[in-house]
């Protein structure tokens, strides 16, 4: 059976490690990120690969720098057959070429398009119809690599960031052990992301910054619509209202002529607010306003005036 070292740190990547688990496969360690502070009281905090690997007993692994030479011959003393990757980051390539199988990785989208930090999140802005997951041998740029697996997922018209997120982890989980196992027998073919960019313009996937959150009415209602889907529930599409931050968690879109100008509302104080775009208004239902908690726009035209 091959010796696999897993590296991951967020919830996404619990999923992958634990039908690795099940599946029957040798976790000789689990590499995640360091232990932070977090929050007012500083309280630290444990990845979510951590907790799991610590409930499981698995060997953690948790170096601040990947290329520290204490880390790195402990890693080679593992003598791991495959390192496999999820949610991680960069590494440099005295890691990934260690292992004789070499070191794959999962990546939230159907590569080669949407390569990046945040293909969720850029799928869902871009009003795509669907998304995947892909697997693929690291190589020395990021996201690059010959391509094993793929799985395609749709994506309704009211998936929003989250939802596509859950599905993605699911089936990634899957697509996962599926790679693994066809590893360990020989049994697969790499497909060259290069061939298949050949002749089509690539769709990115940048970090979001908090200027890519902030709404400009001046966009279609379609755009403004996918933009608060692709980024809820984090880090959340936001206009400024009363003179403060006003995130829109979820919203509904009303094709009809504005009648006043982009940016602008419309609200009863009751049941409904609306803001104008160019061909349409949006309807926010589950808001947020700078220093309040998050609610349901009646709840939250209740406390307010506008």
């Amino acid at each position: 059976m091959m010796k696999i070292i897993f590296m991951g740190t967020p919830e996404f990547a619990v999923a992958s490690l634990d039908a690795l688990v099940k599946a029957g496969n040798n976790i000789v360690a689990v590499i995640t990120a360091p232990d932070k502070p977090a929050g007012r009281g500083q309280k630290i905090n444990e990845s979510a690969v951590k907790q799991y690997a610590v409930n499981n007993g698995l060997k953690v692994l948790q170096p601040e720098k990947l290329r520290n030479p204490e880390f790195l011959a402990e890693l080679k003393a593992l003598q791991a057959d495959l390192q496999v990757v999820v949610a991680f980051r960069m590494l440099p390539e005295v890691v990934w070429s260690m292992p004789p199988k070499g070191t794959i990785n999962l990546h939230a989208s159907l590569l080669p398009h949407y390569r990046g930090a945040a293909p969720i999140n850029w799928a869902v802005i871009n009003g795509e119809k669907q998304s995947g997951v892909s697997t693929f041998f690291l190589k020395q740029e990021i996201d690059t690599g010959d391509i094993l697996f793929t799985e395609s997922v749709p994506i309704s018209e009211t998936d929003t960031a989250g939802d596509l997120h859950d599905t993605l982890m699911a089936t990634g989980a899957a697509l996962l052990v599926k790679t693994v196992k066809a590893i360990e027998t020989g049994d697969y073919q790499e497909q060259p992301q290069q061939a298949l960019a050949e002749g089509i313009e690539l769709k990115h996937a940048p970090k979001i910054f908090k200027e890519t959150c902030e709404i400009s009415w001046l966009q279609s209602t379609e755009s403004v619509y996918n933009l608060i889907r692709g980024l809820s529930p984090y880090p959340t599409a936001f206009t400024v209202l009363n003179g403060k931050v006003f995130k829109i968690f979820k919203a509904d879109k009303q094709m009809s002529e504005p009648g006043i100008s982009a940016g602008g509302f419309l609200t009863d104080q009751k049941t409904f607010l609306k803001f104008a775009c160019t061909d349409g208004f949006i309807c926010p239902t589950d808001v947020q306003l700078e220093g309040k908690k998050r609610m349901g726009i009646e709840e939250f035209l209740r406390g307010v005036r506008l």
